[in-house]
Order: structure tokens, then C-alpha cells, then sequence
């Protein structure tokens, strides 16, 4: 076998095993988040779901083409932006920045928020809010779009990791009587987003009190 040509198939195959490897690990890691996502249903006294309905969960299969990298434009405004809720009423939201990425080649723009009810409760000081809608809504996902939820201590430089298999639902994809915000415009993709949660497959509830 000629020396060069060993060396690279080596590589290759190393590099087949590794890119394996971390393939699986992304797998394993995404999938152990989803369990302690499901038993956080559990936990909160106000969720909609009990444990009975946590099998009528569905999700996409980990795909680490949808954890991306943006770039962030930050947006210094302190005006705050009105985001009504299914419910009808209204949330107060600043925008904090505009995140450019790209998703199997196409360019991506989505805006951050963060919650002005939230900014001085010490917990969720961190806490930045991600609506979005795409093309998957009504048919795999639910229609009213899905959240993710990031943090500013994230934040390298002007990076921000997005993971978009993190995505999920707002608790009026399970039940009536909660206030979720409806995602904006402007966070309205064209590409399909086919990574995080689908739609759910259990009975939609009744709810008497807005939560």
C-alpha cells in the first residue's frame, strides 16, 4: 500500500469514528434533555400535562444540522415590544438582538427577547426568550409555533449557540386557559424547522383560570 495513500485512509477512518462518535454522544446528550424536559411537567403545579399524557409527547429524532452557531446584532432599545398572547391579552418584551445563522445553507435572521415582566426577578435575569414559526407548523408541529429558551451568559463575544433540537412547545399546545405569546413576524421562517418538538398527540384540555 503506498505510505500516502495509507495515511489518508487512516484519517479517514479516523475520522469516520470520531465524527461517529461525537454523532452519538449529541444523540445521547439531546435525548437525556428531553427526559428531564418531560419530568419538569411533573414539578410544576400550574403545567397542563400529568404523567399519564407524557407518552403522547413526540419529538424529531436528534439532528445536530439544526445547532448552529449565530452571530448576534445587539439591539439597544428600551422601548418595549407588545407580544399578545393566545389568551388575548398582552406581554411586554425588549428586543435584545437580532441572530444570523444559516440552516443547511440558507441564510437565517430570528430576534431575541427578553421579558420585561422577568428583568428583575433573579432567577430569570439571564433568561432570553426565542418565538418562532416555520413551514412544519399545523402538520408535524403544532400551529401556534414553538420557544426555545437561551441565556446571556451564553453570549462569547458576539456568538451564541442556537439548538433548535431544544425547541418546544408553549403549555396552549396541550390546554386552553394560558397566556403564550404569539411568536412575531418577524420570527416567521420559510425553511422548515424539523428538529425539537411535534405536535402533541394526546387530548387538548379544558382550563377554567388563565395561568
Amino acid at each position: 500500500m503506498n505510505k500516502g495513500f495509507a495515511t489518508y485512509f487512516f484519517a479517514v477512518v479516523l475520522s469516520f469514528f470520531v465524527t461517529n462518535a461525537l454523532a452519538q454522544n449529541y444523540t445521547e446528550q439531546t435525548l437525556a434533555q428531553r427526559e428531564v424536559y418531560k419530568q419538569a411537567f411533573l414539578t410544576d403545579e400550574h403545567a397542563p400535562l400529568k404523567e399519564k399524557d407524557l407518552k403522547d409527547l413526540r419529538f424529531f429524532g436528534p439532528d445536530s444540522l439544526y445547532k448552529v452557531t449565530a452571530v448576534l446584532t445587539f439591539i439597544y432599545d428600551d422601548q418595549p415590544f407588545i407580544i399578545p398572547t393566545y389568551s388575548g391579552k398582552e406581554k411586554k418584551y425588549l428586543r435584545f438582538a437580532e441572530a444570523h445563522f444559516k440552516i443547511n445553507g440558507t441564510p437565517v435572521k430570528l430576534t431575541l427577547f427578553k421579558s420585561v415582566a422577568l428583568m428583575d426577578n433573579p432567577k430569570y435575569a439571564d433568561y432570553l426568550f426565542l418565538p418562532f414559526t416555520d413551514p412544519t407548523n399545523d402538520e408535524e408541529t403544532y400551529g401556534g409555533g414553538r420557544y426555545l429558551d437561551l441565556k446571556r451568559s451564553d453570549i462569547k463575544g458576539n456568538q451564541l449557540t442556537i439548538d433548535f433540537n431544544l425547541a418546544y412547545n408553549p403549555y396552549c399546545a396541550y390546554s386552553e386557559g394560558y397566556n403564550c405569546p404569539i411568536p412575531p413576524s418577524e420570527n416567521a421562517l420559510l425553511i422548515p424547522i424539523k428538529a425539537g418538538e411535534k405536535r402533541f398527540v394526546g387530548t387538548h384540555k379544558k382550563k377554567e383560570t388563565l395561568k
